[in-house]
């Protein structure tokens, strides 16, 4: 179990209280030490609502817990509190964490996105995610459902680079539910981060304050798919705010999960139409040298030992039928009843034209729908 000193316990058990925003528990820590602070919010010098709070928690309790659970606390002003978040302006007060923080020593790139994401918006995630991590770049993602999610699981098929989740919930609290094993396997290869201690829910206002965690971290912040008024947005202006170069991955036109990224595109940041593009920008904005081979093919070179694995793969060239039929296809899910009204073709043709096209990659199906990939 990891030791948990008296002023650990303050700490988080102040963070857990009712309200606790960040800034207000940086504030309350910026001029005495957290156990000082801890019995002035007993007694009552911060407002009766706290003290009557502070009165249900006992340290001992809380220092048990985060002990037991393995999560350790990094306090701001620490030896163990990480120097790349230590000069934010916004910086935690506190981080509770699980795993190894090795991915910091190298360069870190976060892919964010919808958690309303397409087919084609997860696929390139994950793509990303396992070939940055592969060329050894630490990936830094939320862990919520959608591209977060899809981001992280490329990483960690990847194998190179431990990635990093910042998360908006106590390391006890896995929110989606269904990414239990994905917290798990993440706290194992790399890194699980919080400013928020055990047992803290995931409430709506944590994840715009996480957000700015993301931005922080990053050298270089890569949008796969996002509303017009996505959470992204808060990351992208957060990055803005401290000169990370904010690339994005365009979406078709009619998609509202692209709404967001294309206005971006429209408004000047850089596309991303392959790993590739993401390396360049790292290049330019990481200090030291970056870990990675670029080879002329247009293919990234991972540590998989496998010739590389870049978001471009070799592809049969399709026949003219097949190449009518993918022309006729949307980057969004088309039923086939569309298809067949968009091309003169017999149906049957057609099935095999796109029976041919998911074969070699060129093309998916689900529930009856078909898209381009």
């Amino acid at each position: 179990m990891n030791a948990v000193d008296e002023d650990d316990a303050a700490v988080a058990a102040l963070a857990g209280l009712p309200y606790m925003s960040w800034d207000r528990l940086r504030t309350l820590l910026a001029d005495d030490p957290p156990s000082s602070v801890w019995d002035a919010v007993r007694g009552g010098r911060h407002g009766p609502g706290l003290a009557r709070a502070a009165a249900r928690v006992r340290l001992a309790d809380v220092a048990a817990a985060h002990a037991a659970a393995g999560v350790q606390v990094r306090r701001l002003g620490t030896e163990t509190y990480p120097g790349e978040l230590a000069e934010d302006h916004e910086c935690p007060a506190a981080l509770f964490t699980l795993g190894s923080f090795d991915g910091l020593a190298r360069p870190r790139v976060a892919i964010v996105g919808t958690r309303r994401c397409t087919n084609y918006g997860r696929d390139v995630a994950r793509e990303l995610g396992r070939t940055l991590a592969e060329a050894g770049v630490a990936v830094v993602s939320g862990l919520a459902a959608g591209i977060d999610g899809a981001a992280h699981e490329g990483a960690l098929a990847g194998g190179g680079a431990p990635p990093i989740g910042v998360v908006g919930s106590g390391l006890d609290v896995v929110y989606p539910r269904r990414h239990a094993r994905l917290w798990e396997r993440m706290a194992q290869a790399g890194a699980l981060l919080s400013e928020a201690p055990l047992g803290a829910r995931p409430e709506p206002w944590r994840f715009p304050a996480r957000n700015r965690i993301l931005a922080a971290l990053a050298h270089v912040l890569v949008v796969v798919e996002s509303h017009l008024a996505g959470g992204s947005m808060h990351t992208v202006r957060a990055a803005e705010e401290r000169g990370v170069p904010v690339l994005v991955v365009p979406g078709p036109i009619r998609s509202r999960a692209s709404a967001g990224t294309n206005q971006l595109l429209s408004q000047g940041c850089h596309p991303v139409c392959d790993a590739q593009d993401v390396l360049a920008a790292l290049a330019l904005r990481h200090a030291g040298p970056v870990p990675l081979t670029l080879v002329g093919s247009g293919r990234v070179a991972g540590a998989a030992g496998d010739g590389g694995s870049g978001l471009t793969e070799w592809r049969s060239p399709p026949t003219p039928e097949a190449e009518a039929v993918l022309d006729a296809l949307d980057w969004t899910p088309t039923s086939l009843d569309t298809l067949l009204a968009r091309i003169d073709r017999p149906p049957s043709r057609v099935s095999m034209a796109l029976a041919w096209l998911e074969r070699e990659g060129w093309a998916q199906s689900q529930s009856g729908w078909w898209q381009r990939c």
